[in-house]
């Protein structure tokens, strides 16, 4: 089995799984409790809070524990909404964010903010040109995605930064769901990035469980209310478990991440050189300029994308239709409507997303299996006798 689809999930590390069972066993005090069970699991929690800070290069009080990317997102933006609506009550997100952000800005202009959504070019990159244009007297956040989930463009958030630097009143938001592990937060994580969202599963950590990076004082409002757990920023019983299993995994993907990410970026480029040597072949991520070394998105043209999944499947190879968000919705990527692909063209897309679990060998088996699936759709559809 290959699985060339770790964008959507990856598989949770055997380390990490194992973590999980031994803090849920031995660690099971609610950590607001005052007896000595609660102060075993506060200090457990505590300790994996401090670890993700040590990693991140930032303070442990700037970490807040989430249930994962999507609930992040929309309590950056509404919760920046709620926080600063007296200062302003226009954002300015790209038009190519996930869904989580893209959703939450829709609903914040159904309750009268006014949303600016950035274009991209033909490549799918958000210019700082744009930005710098975008801005106004009451702009309070600024949101761009580190790597795009679709294809995998690094978005020039250094840039972004420069143009924000004498706005420090502007928050800035990045989605880094998608740059565990490939040795980007150098580009991504500037130091005027305020707010940083990340997913656990995205990383071979557990579902169901994220944290995000809040820069000491600045201020969200709570989406979540109740026992005031998170310094009373997001309330509900820390999942312990979770949350040390995925200290760990953050750990062990961040260990030796430059080679890692290198080893990506050599498959990536197997696949791509293969792939463009193909006719009706059509790729979408970036060939040139600033890219993830995991995500590689391509059309095979006259083949819906879910055809292909289906097709490779029965090979036991298994990748997506671009975001697992919408690949079950059948409906056109949006990454891919904002870089005004044909939708035509658009609706044929498929991503093959890697992992620091993948090898060559893999890549060399997708490329005998592949030619062959080529062959027959190209057959089908009349291209080749």
């Amino acid at each position: 089995m290959i699985y060339f689809d770790n964008s959507a999930t990856t598989k949770i590390d055997p380390q990490v799984l194992q973590t999980y069972q031994t803090v849920a066993n031995q660690f099971w005090g609610n950590p607001s409790s005052l007896h000595h069970l609660g102060d075993q699991a506060l200090q457990m929690l505590q300790s994996a809070r401090q670890q993700i800070a040590d990693l991140m290069h930032c303070q442990a009080e700037e970490i807040f524990f989430t249930s994962g990317g999507t609930e992040g997102d929309n309590w950056v933006l509404k919760g920046t909404a709620m926080a600063k609506q007296e200062f302003g009550r226009h954002i300015i997100v790209s038009s190519i964010e996930h869904p989580a952000v893209l959703n939450s800005a829709k609903q914040l202009e159904k309750l009268g903010w006014d949303v600016t959504y950035l274009p991209v070019d033909a490549h799918g990159y958000v210019h700082a040109e744009d930005v710098k244009k975008a801005l106004r007297k009451d702009t309070v956040l600024v949101s761009v995605m580190g790597v795009n989930n679709e294809i995998g463009t690094v978005q020039p958030i250094r840039e972004i930064a420069e143009v924000l630097k004498d706005r420090p009143t502007i928050h800035f938001h990045v989605d880094a769901v998608q740059t565990v592990g490939k040795n980007l937060f150098d580009q991504v994580l500037p130091d005027r990035v305020d707010f940083a969202t990340f997913s656990g599963h995205k990383f071979h950590g557990p579902r169901g469980v994220g944290f995000v990076y809040i820069k000491k004082g600045r201020k969200l409002a709570p989406l979540i209310t109740g026992g005031g757990q998170e310094r009373n920023w997001r309330s509900g019983t820390e999942n312990v478990p979770a949350i040390a299993a995925m200290s760990k995994a953050f750990r062990l993907v961040l260990t030796d991440e430059a080679q890692k990410a290198a080893q990506q970026m050599a498959m990536r480029q197997k696949l791509l050189t293969a792939l463009q040597a193909m006719p009706d072949i059509t790729i979408f991520s970036p060939t040139e300029g600033p890219a993830a070394p995991h995500i590689l998105c391509f059309a095979l043209s006259g083949v819906r994308g879910e055809t292909m999944v289906h097709a490779l499947e029965e090979h036991d190879i298994y990748l997506s239709t671009t975001s697992a968000c919408s690949s079950r919705t059948g409906d056109e990527s949006g990454t891919l409507k904002a870089m005004q692909v044909p939708e035509k063209l658009a609706t044929s897309a498929v991503r093959i997303s890697l992992d620091d679990q993948n090898t060559m060998a893999e890549v060399d088996q997708f490329l005998t299996v592949f030619p062959k699936v080529y062959q027959r759709f190209q057959h089908m559809n009349g291209r080749v006798d």
